[in-house]
């Protein structure tokens, strides 16, 4: 299981405020909710934050997102804690969420995990010495029939091995798009020839 804990601040003076096309979604955001309701936005003020400072909550952050929502920091602190799309450290331009969970697992997960750890020269948890790859281990991403997956941005890759899965970091890293879906040619999930 993946376990985050909530970065300290660095320095007291750390700042942030949303910029100026952000206002705006976040004044869409509370125009969603009823009048004194609007605590229920955290999550998206949460990750709209996250999108604007490169993939990474500070503290600052989850406190302004705190005031503009009127909640106690500690409660936004828990949401940000609790999920595992939320970052609390700064992340490489692709983060490479390998799943883990039993079907995955039985399916060679842990291979893939080797062969990225590998690959990429780090272990998970950690980002690559260029910018470009971080690698997590997280919990059920929703595809356990073409398991063994992962999910890096919105996209997931599935039915991998540990040479397909090198192939999909090696387009990303050549600047290229990988295509999404399963790895092994089959359409969607039907069952495999």
């Amino acid at each position: 299981m993946s376990t985050h804990t909530v970065a300290k601040p660095s320095d007291a003076s750390e700042k942030f405020a949303f910029s100026a096309a952000n206002q705006s979604e976040v004044q869409k955001h509370l125009g969603k909710y009823p009048a004194g309701r609007q605590a229920s936005a955290v999550m998206p003020l949460l990750t709209l934050a996250q999108a604007q400072i490169g993939g990474w909550l500070t503290v600052a952050a989850m406190n302004e997102v705190a005031s503009i929502l009127d909640m106690p920091p500690a409660r936004v602190y828990e949401v940000a804690s609790f999920y595992t799309m939320y970052r609390h450290a700064p992340v490489g331009k692709h983060v490479v969420e390998i799943c883990t969970t039993t079907p995955c697992m039985l399916r060679g997960s842990d291979k893939i995990v080797a062969a990225c750890e590998r690959h990429l020269g780090i272990k998970l948890g950690e980002n690559t010495s260029n910018g470009l790859f971080t690698l997590h281990e997280v919990e059920c991403l929703g595809a356990c029939v073409n398991a063994p997956m992962m999910q890096i941005g919105s996209d997931t890759y599935e039915d991998l091995t540990a040479e397909t899965a090198i192939a999909v970091l090696d387009l990303l890293a050549a600047g290229k798009a990988p295509s999404p879906g399963p790895q092994s040619g089959r359409h969607s999930s039907e069952p495999m020839k």
